[in-house]
């Protein structure tokens, strides 16, 4: 009896010792992790706005869409539909693509993007809305 309980254990952990390495592979090297916000209230939307336009004028960006790409292979796009709208994207990094519609008026959004391969893709429709979204990529 013995020694069939020797020859199991002996079978398990030459199984186990197979099926180990076939199990395993290799940590994905790469990944993102993006914040994105959405004001609730009445006061933090015009609190943000007031930061987006801040910041517009602080970096000495006059219009209403501003593109600031520092890298390489980045892609971004700004399309606006309306009056008094702002969108700014910055992207420090490479591989880092990004997209903002804004259909209204009144609208400002910021996306910042750093570090490499990361997406963000915003749509805003309607009048006075806010956000901001903030992706790191590894």
């Amino acid at each position: 009896m013995n020694r069939q309980i020797t020859k199991l254990i002996y079978a398990t952990a030459l199984a186990a010792a197979i099926g180990v390495p076939l199990g395993s592979a290799p940590a994905k090297a790469g990944g993102s992790i993006g914040f994105y916000y959405s004001p609730r209230t009445t006061r933090d939307a015009r609190t943000l706005d007031l930061g987006l336009r801040a910041y517009s004028l602080y970096n000495g960006l006059r219009s209403g869409a501003h593109i600031r790409q520092f890298g390489r292979n980045n892609r971004a796009g700004i399309g606006q539909d309306g009056s008094g709208n702002l969108g700014i994207i910055r992207q420090e990094g490479s591989g880092h693509s990004a997209a903002l519609r804004q259909d209204g008026n009144d609208n400002s959004f910021g996306i910042f993007q750093f570090g490499r391969n990361t997406d963000a893709d915003v749509a805003q429709a309607g009048d006075g809305q806010n956000g901001a979204a903030v992706l790191f990529g590894w």
